[in-house]
């Protein structure tokens, strides 16, 4: 499964945001995911796609997001 389709369905089950409305130019904060919810999305991917996140910086869009991952 794509990075990004991880992220759609973390998205999807933890903040009821439809796939259909997330693309890589989406930024986190047109999508309404605060700080908070940005922990929790960030321990939700750490656990489904067997990674460890560190402190990543700078990501204000699922793009860069994924990027981030594929890079681990």
């Amino acid at each position: 499964m794509a990075t990004l389709d991880t992220v759609k369905e973390i998205l999807q089950e933890n903040l009821d945001i439809e796939p259909e409305n997330v693309t890589e130019d989406s930024t986190f904060e047109s999508l309404g995911i605060d700080s908070l919810d940005m922990v929790e999305l960030i321990c939700e991917i750490e656990e489904k796609c067997d990674v460890e996140f560190g402190e990543p910086e700078g990501l204000e869009t699922v793009g860069q997001l994924v990027s981030y991952i594929d890079s681990l």
